[in-house]
């Protein structure tokens, strides 16, 4: 699985190379990038990946995905996999370029990483926020995720999923 559609998205699963541009914030001649992407938080998740990479070899489909639109094919943001899942359980983290918070893409983003854990397995996905970070916790709602606990810095999520994709409540 390199590529995988939503109804307005592109969740692209970047190699090594397309990290490293990452990274480097420096487009190819074949990337199509919002002015604002990547952010902060794209390098520091990409720049995890790669050394996920480098110690344990492909990361697919437990990596990272570049979030592109399917309007104009920019990209502007990504989602991904904290690590390959442990006891059927996987941790992601997800975010957007400033331009392109607002309109329900991380909700749609975060579905379609929850139908790839349950086709690979995973029955529980985690994932938390800033206390004050309320876009992310409400785009964690809409796509299943219930609150399991709140501690001085995040709350924490997790949704529960069937081998069929499905969530269970």
């Amino acid at each position: 699985m390199i590529d995988l559609r939503t109804s307005r998205l592109l969740l692209h699963a970047i190699d090594r190379a397309e990290g490293e541009r990452i990274v480097a914030r420096s487009a190819g001649p074949r990337d199509l990038w919002a002015e604002d992407y990547p952010f902060e938080g794209d390098v520091g998740a990409v720049e995890m990946f790669l050394r996920a990479t480098a110690e344990s070899g492909e990361q697919r489909p437990f990596g990272y995905y570049r979030i592109a639109r399917l309007s104009d094919g920019m990209a502007v943001g990504g989602i991904g996999f904290k690590g390959q899942p442990d006891g059927g359980c996987a941790e992601i983290g997800y975010g957007l370029a400033p331009s392109a918070r607002g309109h329900g893409y991380a909700a749609e983003a975060v579905g379609a990483l929850l139908a790839i854990a349950a086709e690979h397995g995973v029955s529980k996905v985690v994932a938390d926020t800033t206390l004050d970070n309320v876009a992310s916790q409400r785009a964690l709602t809409r796509a299943g995720f219930r609150l399991v606990g709140v501690d001085d810095e995040l709350h924490h999520y997790e949704a529960t999923v069937k081998t069929s994709g499905a969530l269970t409540s």
